[in-house]
């Protein structure tokens, strides 16, 4: 019999912790409702992205939406193109599932599931234009750092399901995770910097979102990334 030391070992680092955070009428009843309508249920296998979708087109991933906010008003300001928003805390995704339905959008879904796991199994190869990690959880004390999303490992897999040219679009208001975000995403060969070596984009194209507004309110700076892939 595996030992608990030895079974600790064995379980994934995961970049998330579910909180307990508690729904509101609101959202739990929208993922009564709107669940089936508009959320992936996850499996190990590729997405059939002509049965998910009913049009095949641009396709733009987003790991980590939070509430939602953001990813919504871009999937309604850009209808010519396919979004599906990955996250895990279900406050966010009954919010997101709120505003799907009241604007009946037909180019944005969600999957409820870890990023990781999601990016391994359920892409194919060379199949997504954009992808966006913005304001990922920073996990700040240095024994968490390996907590942290932008990992050498998972660049190097979620880089192998961007099309060639696809962009990859970071952002934090954590210094020291921008520094490690630009020195992992450096490093690997399959990418470059659309903002030159070094260099964070400082008038990045996107809404604003809710923890950015919240790091501002704290005194954070905010740095995000724009890398391509090679091809």
């Amino acid at each position: 019999m595996a030992t608990q030391l030895e079974s600790d070992s064995k379980r994934p680092i995961r970049s998330y912790v579910i909180r307990a955070g508690r729904l509101t009428v609101s959202q739990r009843r929208a993922i009564d409702l709107y669940w089936q309508r508009y959320v992936i249920d996850y499996a190990a296998e590729p997405l059939q992205l002509d049965s998910v979708f009913s049009t095949n087109t641009k396709l733009i991933v987003e790991i980590g939406f939070g509430m939602g906010d953001s990813l919504l008003h871009m999937a309604r300001q850009d209808p010519a193109s396919n979004f599906i928003g990955i996250d895990v805390h279900r406050p966010g995704v009954g919010k997101l599932l709120q505003g799907i339905a009241a604007h009946e959008l037909g180019n944005l879904k969600i999957i409820c599931h870890d990023a990781k796991e999601v990016m391994q199994h359920c892409f194919c190869a060379q199949s997504i234009d954009r992808l966006l990690i913005l304001f990922p959880d920073p996990w700040p004390k240095k024994r968490h750092h390996k907590r942290r999303l932008v990992q050498s490992d998972f660049i190097a897999l979620i880089t192998k399901k961007l099309k060639a040219g696809a962009e990859v679009h970071l952002a934090t208001d954590w210094q020291a995770y921008a520094e490690q975000m630009m020195e992992v995403m450096e490093a690997t060969d399959e990418l470059t910097n659309q903002m030159g070596s070094a260099q964070y984009w400082q008038e990045p194209h996107r809404p604003q979102t809710k923890f950015e507004r919240r790091g501002m309110r704290l005194g954070h700076g905010v740095w995000d990334l724009l890398f391509s892939k090679v091809g």
